[in-house]
């Protein structure tokens, strides 16, 4: 895969032949509805097998090479070139596909309302070949121990269908909300645990889910060591029941970290506890908050490295969003919340407003600004494949497990072709 970012004045056919393909490719790789109409500064996917390198000023075929994991001999033989030759900006190479590490990968799915919606349905049998869990989102504890589970509909035959296992996710929501009081309850009465746990038994062999994963969050600090116990608890009896066990982390940067959502994780021990971790890295835009991106890859970093200080890389789920916010100028604390949108709409919406997009390299995150029929300003941030490339990078760099994506439901196809593009997706099967 290829990514080319849009300058003013490109049109499909010229992108087209730069590459070597063709505009349907084009088209249907980036579900492209106005490919007439493309917007400067948005990135496209071009399907080809490899790359092709557009020399830079200061490059020679030694600093490529070693850029791509190659010999300059190599490079030099596939593109039919003199090894001593003095390469001019701008010469197109062709770099062939390189070796894919395997990773795992997962998505939470969240039906809304009770029921769910063809748009859910679409989104599993289109993921699920480049998922190695699909997490219904989720089973809810009642304070007696019992589980409440979220429809289902046919998302078990779906994963089925593509050797997908299922995730069984265990949340301390309440109303809505994750209950700081209800999660008191489940780490520490031994009554409700004993209920839970054979609730979660039950569950699993029923439906058929390969993972239980945790997912309590806001939990009250003083809590903390009742959590890693109540975890330990968890993994010895799903283990003598075949099952696996993980949890979703809040994304701290230090092991003192305060607020509400931080402390009662202790992320030393669920690295010791768990098969495997996700850390919930996005969020820092979000809809209440201030515009930003909602992943930036500074912050994204810090919490890896911190994972990374006290557990091995090979339990870390990377967390990554799938969508964007539209923020309406200017940001009011506690005024109205910001708009989500998917990485097409924000597109699409770049197009109507005829304004160019824009990419911080800080963040590794696409942006623009406009403002609508009423004369109110806007701020968008989202996703588009050059940050979710950032993010493979990260995960190859540090070899990390893998990927864990919230949530599918948004349209993003540039994410899951470069997926597969970078990496082999285990099945656990």
């Amino acid at each position: 895969m290829q990514i080319h970012v849009v300058n003013q004045g490109d049109t499909l056919y010229q992108i087209a032949d730069l590459y070597g393909t063709t505009p349907t490719a084009l088209i249907d790789a980036n579900e492209l509805d106005t490919p007439n109409n493309l917007v400067p500064g948005q990135s496209l996917v071009i399907p080809i097998v490899g790359q092709f390198y557009f020399v830079q000023p200061g490059d020679s075929l030694f600093s490529i090479s070693q850029q791509f994991g190659m010999t300059a001999d190599q490079l030099a033989q596939i593109n039919n070139i003199p090894l001593e030759g003095v390469l001019a900006v701008g010469t197109r190479l062709y770099i062939p596909e390189q070796t894919k590490p395997d990773i795992t990968s997962n998505a939470y799915i969240e039906p809304l309302g009770g029921e769910v919606s063809q748009t859910l349905i679409n989104s599993a049998e289109k993921t699920t070949p480049y998922l190695t869990y699909l997490a219904p989102f989720s089973y809810q504890v009642n304070r007696d121990g019992t589980l409440s589970a979220p429809p289902l509909d046919n998302f078990v035959q779906i994963a089925g269908n593509q050797n997908t296992a299922l995730m069984l996710v265990i949340t301390n929501l309440e109303e809505g909300e994750f209950s700081r009081e209800l999660g008191h309850i489940i780490l520490t009465v031994q009554a409700v645990q004993n209920t839970l746990l054979d609730s979660i038994v039950n569950v699993a062999q029923e439906i058929g889910f390969s993972d239980v994963h945790f997912d309590f969050e806001f939990l009250p600090p003083e809590d903390r060591e009742a959590y890693n116990n109540f975890l330990r608890k968890a993994k010895q009896r799903l283990s003598e029941e075949g099952l696996m066990l993980s949890t979703a982390l809040a994304p701290k940067t230090s092991a003192e970290q305060t607020g509400e959502w931080y402390e009662a994780h202790d992320y030393a021990t669920h690295g010791e506890i768990a098969d495997f971790v996700v850390l919930m890295t996005y969020e820092w835009g979000y809809s209440y908050g201030p515009p930003r991106a909602v992943s930036p890859i500074n912050e994204v970093r810090k919490v890896v490295d911190f994972a990374l200080s006290v557990m091995p890389p090979e339990k870390i789920l990377l967390g990554q969003n799938l969508y964007g916010y539209d923020w309406t100028l200017p940001f009011t604390e506690g005024g109205d919340p910001a708009e989500a949108l998917s990485p097409q709409q924000a597109i699409a919406r770049a197009r109507q407003q005829n304004v160019s997009i824009e990419y911080d390299t800080t963040a590794q995150a696409p942006f623009y600004t406009y403002t609508d029929s009423q004369g109110a300003n806007h701020e968008v941030w989202f996703e588009d494949a050059r940050s979710i490339q950032a993010k493979f990078d990260m995960i190859k760099e540090l070899n990390l497990l893998g990927i864990s994506y919230w949530k599918l439901g948004l349209a993003f196809p540039q994410n899951w072709l470069l997926l597969q593009d970078n990496f082999t997706i285990t099945k656990l099967d």
